[in-house]
């Protein structure tokens, strides 16, 4: 990548990895609901799952180059099937009594969240085919690529968890209305996932 596409890579990755998403949501939400401590179990989950896929699409980016753009609508749909369950799982553990509080998400779930997460998919292979292939087919420069994407998506993750961890107490007494927003912005996120662009 030449030096002058620098800038616009690195306000792709910023504006990519700090927009509202499946990853930067379920911070946020486990941060309301949990506090600080889970939420940064959870996030040591994302963090390795964003690193697992980004690596993935350095192989996939490097071994397949443009077969991969015939299966990148079937990715969405799996992701936004999987976003609705999300946002249905949110709901449905908002209707259970006050007093008793579901279990805190762990790492497998933030694991799961972005091993399954077709934004991150989709902004990790554009990345390399926007700007890498255009100027060079090294391996090692998708690699470079592939090492660094999992530095700006799960450090947005955490602005996104101390903001809700900053928030608990607040939204401690409007759970309910905070689980009805945070699944309303995943189902969102599902529907954009699948109408044509």
């Amino acid at each position: 990548m030449p030096l002058s596409l620098l800038p616009s890579f690195l306000l792709y990755c910023y504006v990519g990895a700090i927009t509202p998403g499946p990853a930067n949501l379920c911070s946020l939400s486990t941060a309301l609901r949990y506090g600080k401590g889970p939420a940064l179990r959870q996030w040591r989950g994302l963090f390795t799952g964003f690193a697992l896929v980004s690596l993935a699409s350095v192989l996939v980016t490097y071994f397949l180059g443009a077969v991969l753009d015939q299966y990148v609508g079937l990715l969405s749909w799996v992701g936004a099937a999987y976003l609705l369950w999300m946002a249905w799982h949110t709901l449905r553990s908002s209707a259970g009594p006050e007093g008793q509080a579901p279990e805190a998400p762990g790492f497998l779930t933030g694991l799961l969240v972005q091993l399954t997460n077709v934004k991150i998919m989709v902004f990790c292979l554009m990345a390399m085919t926007s700007f890498v292939l255009p100027y060079t087919r090294s391996f090692w420069a998708l690699l470079a690529v592939g090492l660094f994407l999992p530095f700006t998506g799960p450090a947005a993750n955490l602005a996104w968890l101390f903001a809700g961890a900053a928030l608990q107490k607040l939204f401690a007494n409007h759970r309910k209305a905070v689980d009805i927003g945070c699944a309303a912005a995943l189902a969102l996120c599902a529907v954009s996932l699948v109408l044509p662009h």
